[in-house]
């Protein structure tokens, strides 16, 4: 027999959940199960101000559930400021799914998950990242409409995104070494996924040396083959003598043990959350001399790619407008600069400028 609270037993200030969500200023999390599918999901909608929010939809085999809860607030709230600085009528959201993407997704499970994405009536669209795949989104577009990256429409999204890191770190090379070229500079990427070789293939074809790892060693020995790239160990890679970290696998690998090896002077990467804690590191960063490009601002492309995709517009477009990112990191870094401020919270200024003006347009009349 379960025990029933009464209310004014529930003290919700010490509520870990409400904590949380309090910090990020969310709008509404929710969470769902379902037994007969496996699914365990969490969609975090952060802010709507600017339009409906979006946000990729990972699957990971979280150590705990407080661990996905962490992920799911910090991506969405990543989100809103990533859509707002890319200029986009979209607000921030993000769904995790708990377990194995390889051994517990199924067709059912991937459909159940669209039900739930569809009782939010629009609020929140969805769309694939890390542990979902083109086809799972077509699984769940059987349910939902609210769901973008579909094949045949704008896809995968990885091109958009590999290029805008790629321009991003340009425009970071231009601040640092006075030249955007990267011919002959030193390049770690850590992570050759989707996103990571495609960035490999651009920093290739310009004449960089390129050092490359990942967890999956098939991947990483096709891409070192075919790029011309050294494979170096997980760990060894925070230790080799490079020019430029770009991170592409999982967040926090910014962090306290990485910053006393790190021997790069940017930091240029599609991973979100790349700063452990950014109040910290963000801080660590500047004082190190390193210039380090926002991870939301430099990996907008795939968001981009899915914002075409619902206002239906062509990929070229998506493409253009991810040449953008070059001349937003390069405000960011001067005005880093020119006021002593560690430039992700110059980024952050930037998108709630934009979202405090919208928030203003939208006052009745």
């Amino acid at each position: 027999m379960f025990e029933v609270k009464k209310i004014e037993d529930i003290n919700l200030v010490e509520n870990p959940v409400i904590a949380q969500m309090s910090k990020y200023n969310h709008e509404q999390l929710l969470f769902y199960n379902d037994n007969a599918t496996g699914l365990k999901a969490i969609i975090a909608v952060h802010n709507t101000i600017l339009g409906p929010s979006l946000g990729g939809t990972r699957m990971w085999n979280y150590a705990t559930e407080m661990d996905a809860l962490n992920d799911v607030l910090r991506l969405s709230r990543g989100m809103t400021y990533k859509n707002s600085i890319s200029g986009l009528n979209l607000g921030g959201g993000k769904a995790v799914i708990i377990g194995d993407h390889r051994t517990q997704k199924s067709e059912a499970l991937m459909r159940r998950f669209g039900k739930f994405v569809n009782s939010l009536a629009g609020k929140y669209i969805t769309a694939e990242d890390v542990g979902i795949s083109p086809i799972d989104m077509t699984y769940v577009s059987m349910e939902t409409d609210h769901v973008v990256g579909l094949p045949g429409k704008s896809g995968d999204p990885s091109p958009v995104t590999a290029h805008g890191v790629y321009v991003g770190m340009k425009a970071s090379a231009k601040a640092q070494f006075g030249s955007d070229s990267l011919a002959g500079k030193k390049i770690a990427v850590q992570g050759v996924g989707h996103v990571g070789e495609y960035l490999v293939a651009s920093l290739a074809k310009e004449g960089a040396e390129i050092f490359i790892t990942d967890i999956h060693e098939p991947t990483l020995k096709r891409v070192a083959e075919q790029y011309g790239a050294k494979v170096v160990g997980l760990d060894e890679i925070y230790d080799i003598d490079m020019d430029i970290y770009a991170p592409c696998a999982l967040g926090a690998t910014v962090n306290d043990d990485t910053l006393s090896r790190l021997k790069c002077s940017i930091i240029a990467g599609a991973a979100n959350n790349q700063l452990q804690n950014e109040d910290v590191h963000g801080r660590m960063v500047m004082e190190k001399g390193i210039i380090y490009a926002p991870d939301y601002t430099l990996n907008a492309g795939g968001v981009i790619n899915c914002f075409a995709e619902v206002e239906g517009l062509s990929s070229k477009w998506a493409m253009d407008k991810a040449i953008d990112i070059y001349s937003t990191i390069e405000n960011i870094v001067k005005r880093s600069q020119a006021e002593n401020i560690p430039t992700y919270q110059i980024a952050n200024k930037m998108a709630e400028e934009r979202i405090e003006a919208i928030s203003k347009v939208k006052l009745p009349l």
